[in-house]
């Protein structure tokens, strides 16, 4: 039967890989922003001052590319901890 508790180092490492890459794309989204179009992102989408289409257009950017970046970071980071944690539980001898 598989153990069915929640690893909890996963669980704190996951979180701390979430906000890492969190951060860091949203600066890079930012800079790929402010090179397609010239302006910085818009700070509040919902202002009269920020046009509908590029409410939008960064919504959409932040929205995938946010969620692309999880998809990846989180799956190549359990990868490595499962890998990583298997071989920690390999005993010399056996």
């Amino acid at each position: 039967m598989a153990d069915d508790k929640p690893d909890v180092a996963w669980r704190v490492i996951g979180g701390l890989v979430g906000l890492v890459t969190g951060w860091a794309m949203k600066k890079l989204l930012g800079f790929v922003w402010v090179k397609a179009t010239g302006k910085e992102p818009p700070v509040d989408t919902e202002s009269p001052e920020v046009s509908m289409g590029e409410a939008i257009g960064y919504a959409v950017l932040m929205g995938v590319g946010m969620s692309v970046a999880q998809i990846v970071v989180n799956r190549t980071a359990k990868k490595r901890y499962d890998a990583w944690k298997s071989l920690k539980q390999v005993t010399p001898g056996q």
